[in-house]
């Protein structure tokens, strides 16, 4: 697992990505505090990821200025007013649905909001990622979500969906299009980031415990 992590991470740095090693899942919160100073605009995606790790418990502390989407009391516009304002944050907190031996990151969304600030927007991105979610290749990490990631995020959201039912996707090895075809889908954007060409905006903290799905 050592020599799979040091591969992981080189391959990261190689497309201009960060990479910043956690030995446990506890050490992650002070990692997060060296990258990102206190008060800063923040925001994240859902991910259980930075539950299981503290981050989530961090950025709801009062230590950072957190765009809280499921914060109480807030109306389908305020949540979409947060969502834009990500876009202009200083910092996105995420997981990942997995990274590569090759060092690419793939990221699947229901809504697409995680994959676009991901992507584009804020000023910098820290995913923190358990040794759980390293896989050999894209193929290997589609094959991930579909098996794994969305079933559970099916399950723990209450979302009747056929992975949800079934374990699995309906269509394992088919292309990404394939899959149900209702509005509940979980895996309808995929994104995978090659190589950064604004180097360092994304950091990846991989913890050797593992975390979320």
């Amino acid at each position: 697992m050592k020599e799979r992590f040091q591969k992981v991470a080189e391959a990261l740095k190689n497309n201009n990505i960060e990479c910043i090693y956690a030995e446990k899942k506890d050490d992650i919160p002070d990692i997060v505090k060296g990258l990102v100073e206190k008060g800063a605009t923040v925001s994240c995606g859902g991910s259980v990821s930075l539950s299981e790790c503290g981050v989530m418990e961090l950025l709801k502390s009062g230590y950072y200025n957190f765009l809280d989407r499921s914060a109480e009391g807030l109306s389908r516009e305020d949540i979409t007013e947060i969502y834009r304002k990500t876009f202009s944050a200083d910092a996105f907190f995420t997981s990942a649905n997995a990274v590569t031996e090759n060092g690419e990151l793939i990221n699947v969304d229901g809504n697409g909001n995680r994959v676009a600030a991901i992507t584009y927007g804020p000023d910098r991105v820290i995913v923190i990622v358990g040794a759980n979610k390293i896989v050999s290749d894209v193929a290997e990490g589609v094959k991930r979500v579909k098996t794994v990631a969305a079933p559970k995020n099916a399950e723990r959201l209450n979302i009747n969906t056929p992975c949800r039912t079934l374990g699995h996707c309906i269509c394992v090895e088919g292309t990404l299009a394939e899959g149900c075809k209702n509005d509940a889908r979980m895996c309808a954007f995929y994104s995978v980031t090659g190589r950064q060409r604004n180097k360092d905006r994304i950091k990846l903290i991989l913890c050797a415990d593992n975390l979320g799905y």
